[in-house]
């Protein structure tokens, strides 16, 4: 199976998205998405299809595969990519308009009042008219029409059929008109000129608002392609530093970074020191201090000092690049809301085709409007419809929603995240590394054995474990001399178990595996040697500075606030006393805190809070589940959002962010529809000119992307 993802040019709404899918889906593709708004497909080859063919054939439905972005990093490319035509002479709606526009202006001359000149009666003539507007028609239909046209043979017409129809019927009729001399009263070329024109202008304008959403993300890309300071030895050991772009790193490359300088990629200090920024991947603009040994993340800056650093992780394997597939994905994805308008979208243009013909026939025949007069009308059906606003609604406001999102270090792994937030009526904190700072530190221990030897045992245990009393365990007795286990496991919500080669069994565990052994429950971890309690560590932890506020935030709406830990119910309710939490679920094993979720969620929708392996079931269960960047893999795989600023102080961002996304959806989505269906009847009565018609669609669109755009400024907390 191939993963291919890959960049398509000339996606304008819902239809070509749909139009695409179902040209992949055909072809055996699985697991297709696409986004028009970025452009971005992706899909896995699971009939190991040759890539060529496949972008033949999405070339052959009217779009450009432009960029292969995919695993196989092979660039697909066909025969058409060469070809000339009158559409590649245009590189953009701009450049049609401002072509089309003088001639269309010399035709709309004769509504001036400028009877008493010569040259008018001249500019009057159908003939000299057909040739002013020939050339708008024929760029209008290289674009309007070929993509109509593909859209057809596809079965999944577009927008573009609707225009180009609408064109073609006034200019045919002018043109009938002109060569049967019937007269001025036939001839409508600038009806045909004026549609073109200024459905260029819109699409150019819509385009230009469109790419405004996608700002945030445009950003994390730039940031992907900077130039390093690549460290290299020559034969005799001598350092030489050259400059390369950062995309030309691989893993393992060494790296000088200056005060100024953004980190080119992913690396980790080999020497020296330096305070970072990393405001664009966590939203805090404090310098971060960071020295040798220290992980530094691509895209980050550095505010002060020079590091020599070796590169960790590259491409899509490093964080931003992460971040960006994230994103990516998250914006490809199809959240409830927007099935509706999809099918919709997919029946729309043969509805408007079949309301625009039933115009002309209600108008000639039953209203006594002439031939002329009711096929404008038709027309103005055709032009003025708009399927785009109802494709776009959810697309640009779900951009919008996660771009900003990701500004704040807020990563949402799909876009249902966004609408599931606004029900969330129950908030379960983790405590561990997530109420608390996560990070223990030993403040006593008791042995029945040698001092020694039992911190050399709990060290060569704790060593294997990403438990925070493991990392509090580790700091503190590092040591040399490792006990080498003949056999070491991790006991899931309960420890470590480990058998050494004198077959000694240890089992280093929370008290709740110790009770059998002991009635004292106010240690952290207590060792077992042949299940005979040797001694205990204590550890403690503080609370996150945010944590009091981030409660206090969800209170104030309504919203329950759970513990859920497999910690010591004397700890868990000291940290609920602290904070002022509802309900605590104390001491519980992964299943048992997968059967809670399970239970609270019956109530209401849960939001989920966790950071460690044990809480990867409850997390996937959750209505929602949030993790942060430095949790557990398996957590951050489970999760539905992702917190990259290493604390929950974004939550109630997130929270709110969902919400008023969801409430922009439906304001988009309330908008496309009225605008349809108050439009086209106004355009059906005659209160409406093709032309004006042809404004007002393209700028249906703009007022989506406009209100989507206020996401990125409006107070959502």
């Amino acid at each position: 199976m191939e993963k291919i993802e890959w960049k398509v040019e000339g996606m304008d709404c819902t239809n070509c998205a749909i139009t695409i899918s179902r040209f992949l889906e055909k072809e055996g593709m699985q697991q297709v998405k696409v986004n028009f708004i970025g452009g971005d497909i992706s899909f896995e080859n699971t009939a190991n299809a040759p890539t060529a063919n496949i972008a033949k054939g999405i070339e052959g439905l009217g779009y450009k595969v432009i960029k292969d972005i995919g695993d196989n990093n092979a660039r697909a490319t066909t025969a058409a990519n060469s070809q000339l035509s009158i559409k590649n002479f245009f590189s953009n709606h701009l450049q049609r308009f401002l072509f089309c526009l003088p001639f269309t202006l010399v035709l709309m001359l004769h509504m001036l009042p400028l009877h008493h000149l010569g040259w008018f009666h001249t500019l009057m003539n159908p003939w000299l008219q057909l040739v002013i507007c020939l050339p708008v028609y024929i760029v209008g239909m290289s674009y309007f029409g070929i993509s109509a046209v593909k859209s057809l043979k596809a079965g999944v017409p577009n927008m573009n059929v609707l225009i180009a129809m609408g064109a073609t019927a006034a200019f045919v009729y002018s043109l009938t008109g002109t060569l049967l001399h019937l007269g001025m009263d036939y001839v409508f070329y600038e009806t045909t000129a004026t549609i073109i024109t200024l459905v260029f202008l819109g699409e150019w304008i819509e385009n230009k608002a469109v790419q405004l959403t996608q700002k945030e993300l445009n950003t994390l890309l730039k940031q992907q392609k900077v130039m390093a300071n690549m460290i290299a030895f020559d034969e005799q050991h001598r350092e030489n530093i050259f400059p390369v772009e950062s995309s030309q790193l691989r893993t393992g490359d060494l790296v000088l970074i200056k005060t100024g300088e953004q980190v080119p990629v992913d690396c980790k200090i080999l020497w020296g020191e330096m305070y970072v920024n990393e405001a664009l991947l966590t939203g805090e603009s404090a310098p971060v201090y960071k020295t040798k040994k220290d992980v530094i993340t691509g895209g980050s800056i550095c505010t002060d000092g020079t590091v020599k650093a070796q590169v960790t992780a590259v491409g899509k394997e490093a964080v931003l690049g992460t971040i960006v597939n994230l994103v990516k994905q998250a914006q490809a994805d199809k959240p409830p809301v927007q099935q509706l308008a999809d099918k919709i979208s997919a029946i729309f243009v043969p509805v408007v085709l079949g309301i625009a013909a039933l115009s002309f026939l209600i108008n000639f025949f039953l209203m006594n409007v002439s031939a002329t007069a009711s096929l404008m009308r038709s027309i103005a059906v055709l032009v003025i419809s708009c399927p785009c606003a109802m494709g776009l609604a959810t697309p640009a406001a779900i951009a919008v929603g996660l771009g900003r999102g990701a500004r704040r270090g807020i990563l949402f792994r799909n876009a249902r995240s966004l609408e599931l937030f606004k029900s969330i009526g129950i908030v379960v904190f983790d405590k561990t590394g997530t109420l608390t700072r996560g990070k223990l530190a030993l403040t006593g221990f008791f042995t029945t054995i040698d001092e020694m030897r039992f911190k050399q045992i709990c060290y060569s245990i704790e060593k294997y474990s990403n438990h925070p009393v493991a990392k509090a365990v580790v700091e503190a007795w590092k040591t040399d001399q490792l006990i080498k286990w003949k056999r070491l496991e991790e006991i899931k919500g309960a420890g470590m178990e480990a058998v050494d080669n004198d077959g000694n069994e240890y089992r280093l565990v929370s008290y709740k595996a110790a009770a059998a052994f002991t009635k004292d429950n106010t240690h952290s971890a207590y060792l077992l040697q042949n299940d005979v309690l040797i001694g205990w560590i204590d550890t403690a932890d503080a609370l996150r500075e945010e944590s009091a506020d981030i409660v206090r935030y969800l209170k104030g709406r309504n919203i329950k606030t759970v513990i859920l830990s497999g910690d010591s119910a004397a700890r868990c309710k000291e940290v609920a006393m602290q904070l002022g939490i509802d309900t605590v679920y104390a001491e519980k094993t992964p299943g048992e805190k997968l059967q809670v979720v399970e239970q609270l969620n019956q109530e209401l929708p849960v939001a989920m809070i966790g950071d460690g392996i044990n809480d990867s079931p409850a997390l996937a269960k959750a209505t929602i589940g949030i993790t942060m960047s430095d949790a557990a893999h398996l957590a951050v795989q489970s999760a539905q959002v992702v917190l990259t600023n290493n604390g929950i102080k974004h939550l109630p961002l997130a929270l709110g962010l969902g919400r008023h996304t969801y409430s922009t959806i439906k304001q988009n989505l309330f908008w496309a529809f009225i605008y349809n269906v108050i439009a086209i009847p106004i355009a059906a009565a005659g209160m409406l000119q093709p032309g004006l018609a042809a404004l007002a669609m393209g700028f249906s669109d703009v007022v989506l992307a406009a209100n989507s755009l206020r996401l990125n400024y409006k107070k959502v907390i």
